[in-house]
């Protein structure tokens, strides 16, 4: 149940955050969200409040700890206490190989999906361990360790999550906190609809579509699959890594990118 919980999720005006906002926000939560941009951040907020939500928010580089402590202090100072952190905030650097992105491109996907949740787990695991919660962090493709050629530099970044996750979980287990890694699997957000894509892989750019059509998660399952991991009873499990993307969907998923290999349908890549 999140009724009258405090919710905050960072990156969260459009995509796979907003679409978790939301689904706590139906939940009965109330949400604190955020953005690099000030005008998402308003917009947002007053869609939200006009369903009578009680949402506050404001612009975060998750980047910079001074922008982490000014959202934290937010949700304190508007709802009196924090029950819920995501660490959802992070890019892509599209489908092309590594040698193709600038020095400051891999330093900007570090900065934001790497040391970006770490500052956050770092802000919120001492209050969390304190009074109690639950901090979930954002995983995806690669963060098994798995190749995932052509998004390389994401996939390290996740793998990194996955791994800081597991690790700070172990740490605070006598705690009353739990700390998860959520994998919402393939959702059609401009992650992969407007990607950016190297103009040698652009005659495989079609099948980026189609392991969407075989796999894909809606935003609404993404947004509710998280919402559930935040209604736990803190402390009670913790280091759990939570997927969209298994069972009936990931079997059904495999068998049509078998079939459209098999067919031609599915491109070689590169």
């Amino acid at each position: 149940m999140l009724t009258d919980k405090v919710i905050v999720v960072t990156g969260s005006t459009r995509g796979i955050g907003r679409a978790i906002a939301e689904a706590c926000v139906r939940r009965g939560a109330k949400v604190v969200v955020s953005s690099r941009s000030d005008d998402a951040v308003e917009r947002i907020v007053r869609q939200l409040e006009a369903g009578r939500a009680a949402v506050a928010g404001l612009s975060a580089d998750v980047s910079r700890p001074a922008d982490l402590q000014r959202l934290f202090d937010l949700a304190l100072e508007r709802f009196g206490r924090i029950d819920g952190w995501v660490n959802n905030a992070g890019m892509s650097c599209g489908y092309r190989p590594l040698d193709e992105l600038s020095a400051e491109e891999i330093r900007e996907i570090v900065d934001i999906n790497v040391t970006g949740t770490m500052l956050g787990c770092r802000l919120l695991v001492p209050y969390f361990a304190e009074h109690g919660g639950i901090l979930v962090n954002l995983a995806g493709r690669g963060h098994r360790g798995d190749p995932t050629p052509y998004t390389a530099a994401y996939a390290a970044t996740k793998a990194a999550v996955m791994s800081l996750t597991k690790s700070i979980a172990a740490e605070n287990r006598r705690r009353p906190i739990s700390i998860h890694a959520f994998v919402p699997g393939m959702v059609a957000t401009d992650f992969y609809v407007d990607m950016q894509c190297s103009p040698k892989l652009e005659s495989s750019r079609g099948n980026v579509q189609l392991a969407l059509d075989a796999m894909g998660v809606s935003l609404e399952e993404a947004g509710a699959g998280c919402a559930d991991i935040l209604g736990q009873e803190p402390g009670r499990v913790t280091g759990k890594t939570y997927s969209m993307l298994k069972g009936a969907r990931l079997a059904r998923g495999i068998a049509k990118m078998m079939w459209w290999r098999a067919t031609g349908r599915l491109r070689p890549e590169g």
